[in-house]
C-alpha cells in the first residue's frame, strides 16, 4: 500500500458524435487503468480482493483488475453531451442520477417521419410542411408543458410481456398489448431558433422503409395516429428514488447497479434517459463522427438485399426546422416529443439532433466536464480536470453529509 490518496466520486464527460456510452466507458478505463492518478486505486482493490475468501473469488465474473467505472444515464450514438459518470465508489452514486431532471437541446425537422422517429432511422412516410410557421409551433408546443402523458416510441427497447418492441417490429409484428402511455413532466420548453426552409443543413435520411418493414411501421402508426397528442396527466409523475421504473407492461423492473466491467450493451447499463437508439435502426446505419449516417442493406428472406434510397439527382426537400431546448422527468423520450410535434401540427416531424445540457447538477461547460478529446492527449491534461472534478465532488458529498 502507496499510502497515497484515493480518487473515486462522480463527474461528466462530454459525450462527442459517433460513440456509445459504453464506448465511452472503455476509453475512460482504458486511459485511467495504466495512470498515476489511479493506481492507489488499483493498489487497494488488489489488496481487497486478496482478502477475499476462495468462494468469493470463484463468484467474480471476471478476475481481470480495471478501474471501476460506470455511467448514469444513456446517450445514444447521435446524441451529444452530458454523461455522468462514476469511479470507484461513486458507482454507487449513480442510480441517484436516473431519476433526475434534464435538459436538453434537440433540432426537429418538419415533412417526413421515421420508423425510429428521428433522422437515423428509414423514412416510412411525408406529409406536406409549408403551412407550418414558428408562430404555429410556439402554439402547438403549450400542450406539451407541464404534466403529460407520453408513448414511447413504437420501435423503441422497451419490453412487452419480456420482449423488446423493435424485436416484434423486427418479426413483422405487432406487440400482444398497447404501448402504454407514462406520465412525464416538462418543466420548461422553449423555442432557441427557427429554420426557415433553405437556410439550415438540416436533411431527411435518404433511405426509405420498403416491403414488410414498411408496412409494419405504417400498421403500428396508423394505430398511433388515433391516440391523442400529450393529453394532460392526472395522476403524479412516480418517484424513482427507488431505483425501479415502471415498464411499458405495468410491472417494474430494478435498475441494476453499475457493473464492474463496463457493460457490453448500453442496454444492460444503467440508463433513464429517453434518447436510446433503437438496436435495429443502430445495425441498420453506421454513424461517423460528425453525427452523419451511412445506410446499409436490409437482407430480405431469399439471401437478397432491398435499399430504397433518394436518387442522387432528386432535389433535396427544403422543410422548415426548429430548435428547441427542454428541461423534462425521468422517462422522457425526446424523439417521441419530436414525432407528436410534427402529429400536432398536421405533419410529421423526426429528431435531428441532440444535445444534454444538464443532468442534476452537472452542466455542459468547459470547466464542469472532462472533454473527451483530453483523453487522447494524456494524463497531463486530463489527470488535473478529473483531480479537481473528484475532490469537489468529495467535497460536496461531504458538506450534504453535515447538514
Amino acid at each position: 500500500m502507496s499510502g497515497e490518496k484515493i480518487y473515486e466520486g462522480v463527474f461528466a464527460v462530454h459525450k462527442p458524435q459517433g460513440v456509445t456510452s459504453a464506448d465511452v466507458i472503455r476509453t475512460l478505463q482504458h486511459h485511467f487503468n495504466p495512470s498515476k492518478l489511479f493506481k492507489p486505486w488499483l493498489e487497494e482493490e488488489r489488496a481487497r480482493r486478496n482478502r477475499e475468501s476462495s468462494y468469493q473469488r470463484n463468484r467474480r465474473r471476471s478476475r481481470r483488475l480495471d478501474v471501476k467505472i460506470g455511467h448514469g444515464g444513456t446517450l445514444d450514438p447521435l446524441a451529444t453531451g452530458v454523461l455522468v459518470t462514476g469511479v470507484g465508489k461513486g458507482t454507487k452514486s449513480l442510480n441517484d442520477f436516473l431519476g433526475c431532471t434534464k435538459t436538453y437541446e434537440t433540432v426537429v425537422l418538419f415533412g417526413a417521419e421515421t420508423d425510429t422517429y428521428d433522422k437515423l432511422g428509414k423514412i416510412v412516410r411525408r406529409a406536406p410542411y409549408e403551412h407550418i410557421t414558428r408562430e404555429a409551433v410556439e402554439k402547438a408546443l403549450e400542450q406539451f408543458r407541464g404534466k403529460i402523458m407520453q408513448r414511447p416510441p413504437i420501435f423503441s427497447a422497451l419490453k412487452v410481456q419480456g420482449k423488446k418492441l423493435y424485436e416484434y417490429a423486427r418479426e413483422g409484428k405487432e406487440p400482444p398489448i398497447e404501448i402504454q402511455s407514462r406520465p412525464v413532466e416538462v418543466s420548461d420548453l422553449r423555442i432557441l431558433e427557427w429554420y426557415e426552409p433553405g437556410t439550415h443543413e438540416y436533411e431527411w435520411p435518404r433511405e426509405e422503409a420498403a416491403g414488410e418493414e414498411k408496412e409494419v411501421a405504417e400498421r403500428l402508426l396508423a394505430k398511433d395516429d388515433t391516440l391523442p397528442v400529450a393529453p394532460a396527466a392526472e395522476t403524479e409523475v412516480p418517484a424513482e428514488d427507488s431505483g425501479e421504473q415502471e415498464t411499458s407492461t405495468g410491472t417494474k423492473r430494478k435498475t441494476p447497479p453499475p457493473a464492474e466491467e463496463p457493460a457490453k450493451d448500453e442496454e444492460d447499463a444503467p440508463s433513464a434517459t429517453d434518447t436510446e437508439l433503437a438496436p435495429s435502426a443502430a445495425k441498420k446505419q453506421k454513424i461517423t463522427a460528425n453525427g452523419d449516417s451511412a445506410p446499409a442493406q436490409d437482407e430480405l428472406s431469399d439471401g437478397s438485399s432491398e435499399t430504397v434510397t433518394a436518387s442522387a439527382n432528386e432535389p433535396s426537400p427544403q422543410p422548415p426546422a426548429v430548435k428547441i431546448t427542454m428541461t423534462v422527468s425521468s422517462g422522457f423520450y425526446v424523439r417521441s416529443l419530436a414525432h407528436d410535434l410534427g402529429k400536432a401540427l398536421g405533419s410529421c416531424g423526426l429528431m435531428s439532433s441532440l444535445i444534454r445540457t444538464r443532468q442534476a447538477d452537472f452542466e455542459l461547460e468547459s470547466d464542469k466536464v472532462l472533454e473527451y478529446k483530453d483523453l487522447e492527449a494524456g494524463e497531463d491534461v486530463w489527470g488535473p480536470k478529473v483531480k479537481r472534478f473528484l475532490e469537489e465532488w468529495e467535497k460536496k458529498r461531504a458538506e450534504a453529509n453535515t447538514k
